[in-house]
């Protein structure tokens, strides 16, 4: 049966941060399917419904946002990516437990409960450094998963009904994380009341989320999808915190995913100094003009010099008789290869090292997804890196496909042929 997009979507007329209608209209992308909603091979026939791409800029809290809310069931019930596939993320969440535990000095015991926890790769790392830790997560199958390996893992939502049961079953959380899942939460205010309810008096709530001053400077559009609803910077989230008995203590920038941002916020009134990292990211916002419409307006006229640029790289390559095939399927390649319309006819397939993608076809377009293997077997001549902010490692492993006169192509920041 197919489903269509206006039963899985509706639009919301209030800013997520303050609720002001004052909303304009600044980025119109390529409508796509959900960017995780990978199918099997026998679910092709069925058509997947592609839902409204358009970002608003708030006039009053300077926020960034979707409005079309995709119902998160139909986003994260099913969600494949798991993070402890990718050695680069393992190692980024075991600094980043060690550097809060460094910074804060938590008891031993103490609680540290993540949000969104995935398949506990953050958790595990709290868990090496002597604290006790709990997930949330509203994938069932990796939250079972999570557990069985020792992590425990509630499957579900975080609600402020949710917080106070926790907080009865396990006290407070001397540590809340939220790490890429604060960006996507449509009832972000009912999340930040749940996390003032559950956090300990001297207790901390750290998240990353992509830094709206990253996509900008970096041409990162294709990080804006259906299950990012904001695109966060400093100046709308020190407003929002503090509406919810909330201080942002820090605003620290970090590389993942091309540029992200990594907020600390304590209760109101906490122990905790507020560093001068938040006052030096609200100079910078203000500088390159992230209050303002029209700044998000030039951004989608460069997004478009940049799809014409790499339009021509790809089919100059075709027109030579080249295999071309693509590296990479992390959620992001949907709103690129939709927006870019890089499509079937330009790329035959996409590698993957995900088990849980591999064998699969990706959202709407329907390329199959392979293992590493299928370079040597399929010989392709181009490969095209969609998870682009890995570029450097994935061609250090694929050194052998480059000795053999193949040829890589990353289409952001700037598209670039090596």
């Amino acid at each position: 049966m197919t489903i269509s997009a206006n039963e899985l979507c509706h639009r919301r007329t209030g800013c997520r941060l303050c609720g002001s209608d004052r909303l304009s209209l600044v980025l119109k992308l390529a409508p796509t399917p959900p960017a995780n909603a990978f199918v099997p091979a026998q679910e092709l026939a069925v058509t997947q419904p592609c839902f409204p791409l358009d970002v608003f800029f708030c006039e009053d809290c300077k926020h960034v946002q979707l409005l079309d809310v995709v119902d998160p069931r139909h986003l994260f019930e099913k969600y494949v990516y798991v993070s402890g596939t990718s050695p680069v993320f393992v190692k980024h969440f075991d600094d980043y437990a060690a550097d809060l535990c460094q910074r804060f000095k938590p008891s031993e015991g103490a609680l540290a409960f993540d949000i969104g926890s995935n398949d506990g790769t953050l958790l595990k790392a709290f868990k090496s450094q002597g604290l006790r830790v709990l997930g949330i997560d509203p994938a069932i199958e990796i939250a079972n998963r999570a557990t069985q390996a020792g992590i425990e893992t509630i499957a579900g939502f975080f609600t402020p009904k949710k917080a106070q049961e926790i907080r009865e079953q396990h006290g407070p959380a001397t540590f809340i994380t939220a790490n890429n899942v604060f960006a996507h939460i449509d009832d972000l205010s009912g999340v930040a009341d749940g996390i003032a309810a559950l956090l300990a008096p001297n207790g901390v709530f750290a998240f990353e989320v992509s830094y709206l001053k990253d996509v900008v400077e970096k041409t990162l559009f294709d990080t804006i999808y259906h299950e990012h609803l904001d695109y966060h910077s400093v100046i709308p989230l020190i407003g929002f915190l503090k509406r919810h008995g909330l201080e942002l203590i820090e605003a620290l920038p970090v590389d993942s995913h091309g540029g992200s941002l990594r907020g600390i916020a304590q209760l109101a009134g906490g122990p905790w100094p507020v560093g001068a990292s938040v006052a030096k990211a609200v100079l910078q916002e203000t500088t390159l003009g992230l209050d303002k419409a029209e700044t998000f307006r030039r951004f989608a006229a460069d997004i478009e010099a940049k799809k014409q640029r790499l339009n021509a790289v790809l089919k100059g390559f075709k027109a030579d008789g080249k295999k071309v095939a693509a590296f990479g399927a992390p959620a992001k390649a949907t709103t690129l290869m939709y927006h870019f319309g890089i499509g079937a006819d330009l790329v035959d397939f996409i590698i993957d090292d995900s088990p849980l993608k591999q064998g699969l076809f990706s959202p709407g377009m329907h390329i199959p997804v392979l293992p590493g293997s299928a370079i040597a077997e399929k010989k392709p001549d181009v490969l095209v890196i969609l998870a682009w902010n890995f570029a450097a490692p994935i061609i250090a492993k694929n050194q052998s496909f480059r000795d053999a006169g193949g040829r890589f192509v990353i289409p952001l920041p700037e598209v670039e042929v090596v």
